[in-house]
């Protein structure tokens, strides 16, 4: 099985809008990101992008439909189709999230909730351990934003993430915003997430905006706001070389705007770590 090494890097994700700048000119980032399930064809443009991208820059497939949550197994096809993928373009890694998103004869297209059981446990890494073997690498798994708790929980979201890196092997993505939307929604302490989670296994951080209000919802379409760089800081105090990523898929800004962004999170990273060290 392909192990992952740490990669130290600040990138985006390539959307259809910064094409051009990606093709035509050397954008100012260590890595792109993309929707694997975009991708996930036999030919195409996009398809076509991605490789003359790839030739650049070092990519990470990013997917939001693997369903390692769901109780009916996962689909043996999108796996297959995933394979061809990660096998055509070699990224740096392949990340999805921890939830569930169908049934045999329903896809929601939305990142579900999961009990926070042991028995939930027992299905997501039996689940895990079949995408990996199948994929022929270690993958990435993403904590996802959260508006709703079950009765039956076991455990926290942090002691689940750890229990099942442990179990399966499998690495962490740790989004902070999402951290900071949960945190917000259900009342628990974003730092004592932070402290929860084991450092080693984190191997990617995504950054991006979301809709404050009565129940804060996760829509990445605006900046990063200062609650959630405060929580960046402080994680990249507790992290080692880990991939840096700033998120938006709506709302979508002029590339520079992003960069100015994504600036901010290189100069954060090195003050936080230049501060720990002295």
């Amino acid at each position: 099985m392909k192990p992952i090494a740490a990669f130290g890097g600040f990138g985006l994700g390539l959307r259809r809008e910064y094409y051009r700048d990606f093709l035509e000119g050397d954008v100012a980032v260590d890595f792109v990101e993309v929707i694997s399930e975009n991708f996930m064809v036999d030919g195409g443009r996009p398809l076509r992008v991605l490789e003359q991208v790839r030739a650049k820059l070092p990519v990470i497939l990013h997917g939001v439909s693997m369903s390692v949550g769901s109780a009916h197994g996962l689909d043996r096809n999108h796996l297959a189709r995933l394979k061809m993928l990660a096998d055509r373009i070699e990224p740096l890694w392949v990340s999805d999230h921890l939830c569930w998103t169908r049934t045999d004869a329903h896809n929601s297209h939305d990142l579900l909730p999961l009990p926070l059981t042991r028995a939930a446990m027992n299905i997501v890494c039996d689940n895990i351990d079949l995408a990996q073997e199948t994929l022929g690498r270690e993958m990435l798994f993403e904590n996802p934003s959260s508006y709703l708790t079950f009765p039956e929980d076991e455990m926290t979201e942090w002691e689940f993430l750890t229990e099942m890196s442990r179990r399966t092997g499998c690495y962490l993505l740790l989004d902070i915003n999402n951290i900071y939307v949960s945190a917000c929604n259900h009342g628990f302490d974003a730092m004592a997430y932070l402290a929860g989670i084991t450092a080693d296994r984190v191997r990617q951080v995504h950054l991006a905006g979301h809709t404050p209000g009565d129940i804060v919802i996760d829509t990445h379409d605006r900046p990063v706001c200062d609650a959630v760089w405060h929580l960046y800081a402080s994680a990249m105090g507790m992290l080692g070389e880990v991939a840096v990523m700033v998120e938006r898929d709506d709302a979508l800004p002029p590339l520079p705007d992003l960069l100015v962004e994504l600036k901010c999170a290189r100069t954060l990273a090195t003050l936080t770590r230049a501060r720990l060290a002295a």
